[in-house]
């Protein structure tokens, strides 16, 4: 039978299936697989408590083919903290043979297309937006930090297997119109949680024209989609981008098979897209520039890992050349990878940016996790980002609009939300190389020899030690990095009160949010969970406190843990005593975080009993052994303002999360030999 890209690529890392299945045959959609992982990768702001995770596993080295510790999230050093964490990352790398990309030296998502991704291999990330690998044609996947660290240490990645969207790619994009408005096309329609469960797989003969820097863009934002990944094909585009990037060999032919079939097919024509912008507060609220050209910008951020390539700093430059902008509008640029930003300066980009007055900010995360660049109060920001939770930015009363690096060039120029289509500038939009040519005005085209020089300079990308020098390695930690707090053991019955109730579209930001102020304590759990729910409840960490963390619930609506794969999201959580969180549905990355750290994740079997429950109700959960052990249903008992009422919460947990849950968390159950 013919199968999707993503199930081939799936199958020829199949490590055990819950049924039996036929090689070449598709796999029962749902059902548990275990998935072997040749790729990982973490940054700063997740790494420094995967890899204490990593360290109690006690294997000498990685044993994947290539990992990667990379340093972009926390790079504002205010005090101590973050440069201990980067001190003790850079010495982990050096003692269990990963690679250490230096702060500085980029973007994770963007260095490791740039410098690692190969098409056909699996690569599992402690970042949601991992799945920007699947622009090379890589099942490239989110998760928590703790799965990570099992990956490294030989383990398989278990998950649902996912249900495989189609998305045919017709015609080809307009002026002025990105791979920004085709991801927010794709969300206007399917929703932020339209994806949970499935991979988005993009095909037809629009793919072609696209280059792999606007396909990463594409698969990047499909994380907001809730979608475990999303994969183009490799073809001849990306065996380009990879040979000037000096790593042809890397290059496999990666496409789905003639009369593949798909759950379903959404089918877009790139050139009748229109200019978009997702609207405060959600990804997916999404409506047509020309709609808001009547609301002054007082902020214009382009960069992050979605749109920072040298494609997208040529737009940008395309448009704003020989202009300058707009007062009352503070305009940065953040490069994805120190590699882009020595291309940009060798192809005059950067002193076009400069001229037009971008500030030039750290080839880095920066303002799209709330890290410096905050916007004035009450401001309207555009950004090239992923994501406009509210008080992300740093700023809670922003509105944020989530635009492409065309719309948000046009708009810094001109004060206001502006469509690029409607503006007379130059479009060089044909290949990458030919837009960095034309906008310049002379013959200035980057060579080959230009690219590779800076895409191979190994000066902030540190090799493995070979394992004889590694073993002499001491491994470095400052006085704010603390071992991991271990899981509650599971109980058979609880009686708890619900000491918070939230509503629909919770995100990790909600729950534990990032920023200057919270971000250094990563590698502290008793420090950063003070700031647990905080956003929903300001006193959560004092209720939790006065009960002495001796145990709650919370309750939530539909996609609760919507966003980032941050394991501290459940880990906070965990250390004050949550024991369980019942919700109409969950995210799929903060779900499986609940499972790692023995918190047990609960549907409602009738959404309609959320309104049953009250925050300061109390509720019993019984026989949870017999719940976990033989996959019945949950026994509920809400005892409240309302009288008594019993109901059922639904079981839908794979053998292997009812057994992480039964073992006290993903940790014991490793050390117990839980595979």
């Amino acid at each position: 039978m013919a199968l999707t890209l993503a199930e081939k690529i799936i199958q020829n890392h199949i490590v055990s299936c819950e049924e039996a299945f036929t090689p070449g045959v598709p796999i029962k959609r749902g059902v548990d697989i275990a998935m072997k992982i040749d790729q990982t990768l973490t940054q700063d702001a997740t790494g420094t408590m995967a890899y204490l995770q990593f360290e109690t596993i006690g294997v000498p080295r990685v044993k994947t083919e290539v990992s990667v510790s990379y340093v972009d999230h926390n790079t504002l050093q205010t005090d101590f903290k973050n440069h201990d964490d980067h001190r003790y990352l850079q010495s982990i790398a050096a003692k269990y043979g990963l690679y250490f990309s230096r702060p500085g030296n980029g973007v994770c998502h963007q260095v490791h297309i740039e410098h690692f991704g190969k098409p056909g291999k699996t690569l599992l990330g402690s970042d949601s937006h991992t799945p920007t690998g699947g622009g090379i044609g890589m099942i490239a996947i989110g998760a928590g930090g703790i799965d990570v660290a099992v990956a490294m240490g030989g383990g398989a990645f278990h998950l649902a297997m996912p249900k495989i969207y189609g998305v045919k790619l017709t015609g080809r994009l307009r002026k002025g119109i990105g791979a920004k408005d085709i991801i927010l096309e794709v969300l206007r329609r399917e929703s932020v949680k339209g994806g949970v469960g499935a991979i988005y797989e993009y095909f037809g003969e629009g793919v072609k024209s696209l280059t792999v820097p606007q396909r990463a863009t594409v698969t990047n934002m499909g994380a907001e989609l809730g979608a475990t990944c999303s994969v183009f094909p490799a073809d001849d585009t990306t065996k380009s981008f990879l040979e000037s990037m000096g790593r042809g060999a890397d290059f496999t032919e990666q496409k789905a098979d003639e009369g593949a079939v798909y759950d379903k097919v959404i089918e877009i024509d790139l050139s009748s897209l229109n200019a978009l912008a997702a609207c405060p507060h959600s990804p997916d609220a999404v409506k047509a520039v020309s709609e808001l050209k009547d609301i002054k910008v007082t902020q214009v951020a382009i960069g992050s890992c979605t749109n920072s390539s040298l494609d997208d700093l040529a737009s940008v430059a395309a448009i704003v050349k020989g202009k300058h902008i707009a007062p009352g509008v503070e305009a940065g640029i953040a490069p994805g990878s120190r590699t882009t930003l020595l291309m940009a300066e060798k192809a005059g980009i950067l002193g076009e940016l400069i001229r037009a007055g971008f500030r030039i900010l750290e080839s880095a995360c920066g303002p799209c996790i709330g890290m410096g660049f905050a916007p004035n109060s009450e401001g309207v920001s555009l950004r090239t980002f992923n994501r406009n939770f509210k008080g992300r930015s740093g700023t809670a009363d922003a509105s944020i609009y989530l635009v492409s690096p065309e719309t948000a060039a046009a708009s810094a120029i001109t004060g206001y939300i502006t469509d690029p289509s409607t503006l007379d500038y130059f479009d060089a939009s044909y290949t990458e190389s030919e837009r960095i040519s034309l906008l310049t005005g002379k013959d200035s085209r980057l060579s080959s020899e230009d690219v590779l020089q800076d895409a191979q300079d190994e000066g902030m990308l540190i090799p493995p030690l070979p394992l004889e020098e590694a073993q002499k390695v001491e491994i470095l930690r400052g006085p704010n990095i603390k071992p991991c707090p271990p899981c509650k053991p599971c109980e058979d019955n609880l009686s708890l009160p619900v000491l918070l109730k939230a509503k629909d579209n919770v995100s990790t930001d909600d729950i534990m949010p990032a920023g200057t102020k919270v971000l250094p304590f990563r590698s502290n759990i008793p420090e950063i969970s003070k700031f647990t729910y905080e956003r929903l409840d300001e006193n959560f960490y004092n209720k939790a406190k006065a009960i002495d963390m001796s145990g709650c619930f919370v309750v939530g609506g539909e996609n609760f843990g919507q966003g980032s794969s941050r394991e501290h999201a459940a880990l906070g959580p965990m250390y004050l005593g949550v024991r369980a969180v019942i919700t109409k549905s969950f995210a799929r990355i903060h779900k499986a975080n609940l499972i790692n750290y023995g918190i047990i994740p609960i549907t409602f079997e009738n959404p309609n009993d959320y309104e049953e429950i009250s925050e300061g109700d109390t509720l019993e959960i019984t026989n949870i052994f017999d719940s976990l052990k033989n996959a019945k249903p949950f026994a509920i008992t809400v005892k409240g303002k309302n009288g008594t009422k019993q109901i059922s919460g639904v079981n839908d947990l794979a053998e292997r999360s009812r057994n992480i849950l039964l073992s006290g968390g993903l940790a014991s159950y490793t050390r117990n030999g839980g595979q």
